[in-house]
Order: C-alpha cells, then sequence, then structure tokens
C-alpha cells in the first residue's frame, strides 16, 4: 500500500501542529471534524475550504495565507 503525501496546505498544517505542540486528532476536535476527515483535506482528497477559517484560527495563522494555498 501506497503512503499518501501531504498536499501543500498539509505541509503547512503539519509544520506549525508540531509548532504548538497539536496532534491532528486534537485540531479535528477542536474545528469539529473527525480525524479521519481532518486527514483527507490534510492530503487534498477533501477540499475542506469550510474548515480553513476554523483551522487558521485554531493554529494562530493568516486564514488567507491558508486559502490561498488550499
Amino acid at each position: 500500500m501506497r503512503k499518501r503525501q501531504l498536499s501543500p496546505l498539509g505541509v503547512i498544517v503539519k509544520k506549525r501542529l508540531i509548532e504548538v505542540g497539536k496532534t491532528q486528532v486534537e485540531l479535528a476536535r477542536e474545528i469539529g471534524t473527525s480525524g479521519k476527515y481532518l486527514h483527507l483535506i490534510l492530503i487534498g482528497e477533501r477540499s475542506g475550504k469550510t474548515f480553513i477559517p476554523k483551522i487558521a484560527q485554531a493554529l494562530g495563522m493568516n486564514p488567507d495565507k491558508l486559502n490561498k494555498i488550499a
């Protein structure tokens, strides 16, 4: 089975999660979705447009920057 690659958005979010000391599961819970759905957003299989502002807020990031990448 081939490991899925993170999308450009996924790479940025993953780096930020490490910086702030959060897990994907914690972030998913904060933004109101499942860990599995967040994973699909981070690998680019789902756009996650409705969650981008919530992700940005939870991680203290600029939502405009994330929207441009997504």
